[in-house]
């Protein structure tokens, strides 16, 4: 039987501490700080960066260089390229914001004076690397033959067919020449290089994550050919050249142009877990992690967590589920939404209005899917009148999951998750509270 009263504030408090908590945990300002290089004497530090959380990593080692080490213009310069709507106030480093999830003329932009500074930096000099997830649409730099057109077109066409992230950024490094390795290929002789990464991407695969620009790519053309013949077989002629040219094929491991590079990953979502795993324990909830790294149709996910969630229920255990990883949808219908709103929304329909269980569901860039706008929202929130007060409405759960327009459903409810920017980003972030029947609403 479904509730049809309103939404516990409680548990709802409950939903946004753990979501903000793995935020937190994932902050340039928390992360970033102790792992920033020393400069070299005399020498100078080149900040390049690309993501979700450039902005903030820029503002954050900014600062860090100007009151540890004393460094002025003159030694401190860099161009970081972030979102729309995720840039941050800096001095010296200049943010310029661009496409995405899908690419823009400003990435192209940005990513052809990328390439430049990192090749006049010379010997004396330390070129830090700021990583992000979301760098692999903000740094764009197509190979030749292949226009920002063609790069848009197959972005939307892998985006809608269920290729998950690791299969799109394959493709992405064959397609770039500041992808996979590119970038540290790039840099100018002798010039030390470090990469300091936000990791979005499931296992922390350093390749993955903005496609690897400094690290060697163990994938191959081949590999990315076959990825584009299933998921986007009517990809423009320029894409199928391009991944037939042996010369787009990328660096490999042990290849001389990664001497001199360092690579350390400063926050993952296992970090992000563990840090609302304590708050769960804090609020008197017993946290149960089911991995950072879950792939998957969003729908066929949330079912298998709310089995996991009635039977916890069923044993009377007060606990709240935990997980992370990115989550896939195959778009059948002509709704509005993402891989987080349509998880909140298949795992409320699978509950049926269960009196114990609540959920949130949210990316920690702030944003799920939509239109590419900072304002977009970041995910939803699911409660035991969910499906009361929807077919209170006229809403009928099934038939907006089958358009795939999640983003609807909960905006008529209010329960749109809306953080604004976050300037971070340790990819998807979900959970699901068991809590006694008795608290929840009529």
């Amino acid at each position: 039987m479904t509730a049809t009263g309103g939404p516990d504030a409680t548990i709802r408090a409950h939903l946004t501490a753990l979501f903000q908590a793995a935020v937190d945990a994932a902050r340039a300002e928390t992360a970033l700080p102790e792992h920033l290089p020393t400069p070299a004497p005399g020498g100078r530090i080149l900040l390049l960066g690309a993501g979700k959380a450039a902005g903030a990593m820029a503002e954050v080692a900014e600062r860090v260089y100007r009151e540890r080490d004393g460094l002025g213009p003159d030694r401190l310069s860099g161009l970081c390229v972030t979102r729309h709507g995720y840039g941050r106030p800096t001095r010296w480093i200049e943010i310029i914001e661009a496409g995405h999830p899908v690419p823009d003329q400003a990435g192209v932009a940005a990513s052809a004076r990328t390439l430049a500074l990192a090749a006049a930096a010379g010997p004396r000099d330390q070129i830090v690397v700021l990583l992000s997830g979301g760098g692999s649409a903000n740094w764009v730099a197509p190979v030749a033959g292949v226009s920002l057109a063609d790069k848009q077109a197959l972005t939307r066409a892998l985006l809608a067919s269920g290729a998950t992230i690791d299969e799109i950024n394959t493709v992405r490094r064959h397609l770039s020449r500041i992808k996979g390795g590119r970038l540290a290929a790039a840099r100018g002789s002798g010039a030390a290089l470090t990469t300091l990464a936000i990791s979005d991407v499931p296992r922390d695969d350093p390749a993955a994550i903005a496609s690897g620009p400094t690290v060697a790519d163990p994938t191959t053309l081949e590999d990315a050919r076959a990825i584009v013949a299933r998921h986007a077989p009517d990809a423009p002629d320029s894409i199928h050249r391009a991944l037939n040219d042996t010369v787009n094929e990328t660096p490999k491991p042990g290849d001389p142009v990664f001497d001199g590079t360092d690579y350390r990953i400063i926050a993952r979502p296992a970090l992000s877990l563990a840090a609302a795993a304590e708050t769960a324990r804090s609020l008197g909830y017993t946290p149960i992690m089911l991995g950072d790294s879950l792939e998957g149709e969003a729908r066929e996910v949330a079912a298998e967590h709310a089995r996991r969630a009635l039977q916890l229920a069923r044993d009377g255990t007060r606990a709240v589920l935990l997980s992370g990883g990115e989550l896939t949808v195959t778009l059948r219908g002509d709704g509005s939404g993402g891989p987080n709103q349509e998880y909140a929304l298949a795992l409320a329909l699978a509950l049926e209005g269960h009196p114990a269980i609540s959920a949130v569901a949210g990316d920690t860039d702030g944003t799920d899917g939509g239109s590419g706008a900072a304002s977009d929202p970041a995910g939803a929130f699911i409660d035991p009148t969910t499906l009361g007060r929807a077919a209170r409405l006229g809403h009928d759960a099934a038939v907006f999951l089958a358009r795939n327009d999640s983003t609807g459903f909960f905006n008529a409810l209010g329960d749109l998750l809306r953080p604004g920017p976050t300037h971070t980003n340790v990819n998807d972030f979900r959970a699901v509270i068991i809590d006694k029947a008795e608290r929840s609403q009529p």
